[in-house]
């Protein structure tokens, strides 16, 4: 009865309203209730076109979330405790608290059968194709196990992991089964602030969960892949993520892949309207590289390079105000052979605006060795086009970026500008000593902030990567390296032991 007498209610409401519209309109003037009438059309019209609009992203956002359920997938991990103790060394095992290995074993030296794995993390994924490969996050199964994904039919079934990628991040994963659906591919670079988007994964644990928003930024920088030290490029997203929507995909209203969820900004732990995906352009080429390869191999441009910022134009006299500075150049690298100098500004690659020095990284990145890249770079005003020949990106090769730091000082390729800046007027090569830290071989040697390293062992240098191999080489023979360096207008000799 009370359900009953709530809609007589409304509709008595309803009735009541109406009446004194009419009433009011019939007191009006005749041009008035003219005015006032189509006014009223108008008006009802734009209340339906937008209930149109409403039912039209309603339905859009429906079509999604049914079109995207087979590809979404839960992931849970576990870590075997038992297998991890009986594979630690022997001397490490004999370091173990008295009894603690023995939990771990029967009386026949076997391990314990109640001792069961324990859950370690849970998370999302995607399938990106058909014969059972799976993209998510590194973080969500980096140190388990065993990897179990559960199907949008309920199956449940171990993954291998191919491979993972901290320095981005991603995982990708494969299951025994074949005619998957998977996921089609869209453009994040294309996509806009103001999009709408779904996140879809399983928060809480609670499986093939929606939630709707909007790109909300692109491009973001947050310093939290491999410590600081990974590739980011973050779209930020007021889609609702949580806790276990790690790995699971984003996209767009076609159903495409947009991106991969991985992270939140918060303050309680819980989703605040501040989420974060990596780009599908960043994970691709990840993917690619995973399967083919069993790992990520990428380009490497051997170049220090950094943002173009009011500053940075003041202080180099740049004649662009956007773009990528390169800083420095390492001798025998792809930049260099590209006859790349440090003061150029790389504008363009492939065709593609850079804006600011890390997605000039990412891109580069993203690319295997042996490609080449075409460039738009500018050089004191004038715009010409470059092609680069990528290497790759090893271990040894970043090495060469930290070179200084063996010489406990930073040092920088002559420029123009930097010979300026430190008073010489007559520079065209050599290393400049940009700073000095209190301890380090060029402390103990002598050296200064402006002084010039002009030559080692006799033969000019040009590059940090140059006079590190000279340094390793007298340290081989065992014997001292002598540099030569310029301080204002005088030449000395310094010799590093």
């Amino acid at each position: 009865m009370q359900m009953q007498w709530k809609r007589i209610s409304i509709v008595l409401a309803t009735a009541w309203v109406a009446t004194l519209v009419v009433g009011v309109m019939m007191s009006l003037p005749h041009g008035a209730n003219n005015d006032a009438f189509a006014d009223q059309q108008i008006r009802g019209r734009a209340a339906t076109q937008n209930l149109n609009t409403a039912q039209d992203i309603s339905t859009a956002f429906r079509t999604v979330a049914e079109v995207m359920r087979p590809s979404v997938v839960s992931i849970s991990t576990k870590t075997d405790v038992a297998a991890r103790v009986q594979r630690l060394p022997p001397n490490l095992r004999r370091q173990l608290p008295p009894g603690f290995e023995e939990y771990f074993r029967d009386g026949n030296g076997r391990g314990r059968q109640n001792a069961q794995p324990q859950q370690q993390g849970q998370g999302s994924g995607v399938i990106v194709r058909q014969d059972g490969y799976i993209l998510t996050n590194n973080h969500v199964v980096e140190g388990a196990d065993i990897v179990t994904v559960e199907l949008s039919n309920g199956s449940k079934i171990d993954a291998d992991v191919v491979g993972t990628d901290p320095e981005t991040d991603l995982a990708v994963l494969k299951i025994d089964r074949d005619g998957l659906q998977a996921v089609p591919f869209g453009d994040s670079d294309a996509i806009q602030v103001g999009d709408w988007v779904l996140a879809i994964g399983s928060p809480f644990g609670l499986d093939q969960t929606v939630t709707a928003g909007i790109i909300s930024g692109k491009n973001r920088v947050q310093g939290i892949v491999d410590d600081g030290h990974g590739f980011e490029d973050f779209l930020q997203t007021d889609a609702a993520i949580n806790p276990g929507n790690s790995g699971g995909p984003l996209v767009n209203l076609r159903g495409e892949l947009i991106g991969i969820n991985t992270a939140i900004l918060s303050r309680s732990g819980a989703s605040a309207g501040i989420g974060f995906a990596i780009p599908v352009g960043l994970a691709r080429p990840v993917l690619t590289s995973i399967i083919e390869n069993g790992e990520v191999r990428r380009g490497f441009l051997g170049a220090q390079v950094a943002d173009v910022t009011p500053e940075v134009v003041e202080e180099f006299g740049l004649k662009v105000s956007r773009g990528a500075l390169i800083r420095g150049v390492l001798e025998g690298q792809p930049a260099a052979n590209a006859k790349l100098q440090p003061g150029d500004v790389i504008l363009e690659t492939d065709g593609r605006p850079v804006t600011t020095s890390s997605r000039l990284v990412n891109y580069i990145a993203s690319r295997p060795p042996g490609e080449s890249v075409q460039m738009k770079v500018n050089r004191n005003g004038q715009t010409m086009d470059v092609t680069v020949n990528l290497q790759e990106r090893t271990d040894q090769a970043m090495a060469m970026f930290g070179a200084g730091t063996a010489w406990g000082a930073e040092l920088e390729p002559v420029t123009p500008r930097s010979a300026e800046r430190y008073g010489y007027t007559d520079l065209d090569q050599g290393l400049i000593v940009t700073s000095v830290s209190d301890e380090g071989i060029a402390a103990d040697a002598g050296m200064q902030v402006g002084d010039v390293i002009e030559a080692a062992a006799n033969r000019p240098v040009n590059s940090v990567a140059q006079l590190t191999q000279l340094l390793a080489e007298a340290q081989r023979q065992q014997v001292p390296l002598q540099v030569v360096v310029r301080r204002g207008n005088t030449r000395m000799l310094l010799v590093i032991r």
